[in-house]
């Protein structure tokens, strides 16, 4: 005798792989309670459906129907298959159709990097109406600057990049995403409260608030006070535009930051917005990828979804 859970010699123990169009053929023999119809229903001949059957017995090592002169009457066995055999075509239709999803990108995850101006301005109200569309992919969306960005979706830590225009490699593919206008903002009360626009020079005769070293902001405008042969009088940095904009209320400096940014805070903080004059000031903001063709589909209706006007 075998050992407890241990395979005799007579035992065979190897896994079964019974056919879907048997269990199909299987099916609807138990629910139209005869071969023919079922063999037509399944565009089987009825020669065909009789030997499948067998071969499933045979397979299972049961019986699954009495045959007698008055035709076929299924047994015990068949009733329990046939609630087994309709919850593996169940399941099986249900892969096929999530992967059918997956193919034409309605499922799956998209590994989004930005920089904080695109989250601040333009990210929120798109990736509403792109989940509200798609609710069953996910966007696993990570604040970075430019630089960064571009590093990880070359390195295949990210699927898609949003940063400002720039020189970042071959080994990312650009594309136009939105337009921005960087403006000044002013506590209110400052000297310069009532100007309509400033140039650059003028901005920088007072104490700024800037963003912190590794802000592609920043090195715009340090490098644009360097053309000018000025040095900003940085009076603190920050990391984002929320504490930029809390600064600049209490009085520490003034700002330069987003257009679109800046405006979510006006109706908050006592803030003045003013037009910065310099062709610099409207700045393009680019996607990224490593190949388009090369992305997951989800990822690729993502980017179509993100560049559409």
């Amino acid at each position: 005798m075998a050992e407890p859970g241990r395979a005799g010699p007579g035992d065979n123990r190897h896994p079964m792989k019974l056919d879907p169009i048997s269990l199909r053929l299987f099916v609807a023999v138990m629910e139209e309670s005869a071969i023919a119809r079922a063999a037509a229903r399944e565009h089987i001949a009825p020669s065909a459906a009789s030997r499948r059957l067998a071969e499933l017995e045979s397979q299972l090592q049961v019986e699954l129907f009495t045959r007698s002169n008055r035709g076929s009457v299924p047994t015990a066995a068949a009733y329990a298959l046939l609630n087994m055999a309709r919850g593996v075509l169940n399941d099986l239709d249900g892969i096929g159709e999530q992967m059918r999803e997956y193919g034409s990108g309605l499922r799956g995850h998209v590994r989004v990097m930005a920089n904080i101006s695109a989250i601040t301005q333009f990210l929120p109200s798109q990736l509403q109406r792109f989940l509200d569309q798609h609710p069953h992919v996910d966007v696993r969306l990570q604040e970075r600057v430019s630089s960064d960005i571009a590093r990880a979706v070359a390195d295949n830590e990210a699927d898609i990049g949003i940063l400002n225009q720039g020189s970042y490699g071959e080994k990312i593919r650009l594309r136009p995403y939105r337009r921005d206008r960087l403006i000044v903002i002013v506590p209110q009360g400052h000297a310069l409260v009532r100007r309509r626009s400033l140039r650059l020079a003028q901005v920088l005769d007072h104490d700024l608030v800037g963003m912190h070293a590794g802000s592609a902001l920043n090195h715009q405008i340090t490098r644009a006070a360097a053309d000018l042969g000025l040095q900003p009088r940085l009076r603190m940095k920050v990391t984002g535009y929320d504490a930029l904009c809390l600064m600049v209320a209490s009085g520490l400096g003034v700002g330069i930051l987003p257009e679109g940014s800046a405006r979510l805070y006006l109706g908050a903080l006592p803030l003045r917005c003013i037009a910065l004059d310099e062709p610099w000031a409207e700045r393009q903001l680019m996607l990224c990828v490593r190949s388009q063709e090369a992305l997951p589909p989800v990822a690729q209706l993502l980017v179509e979804h993100l560049c559409e006007p």
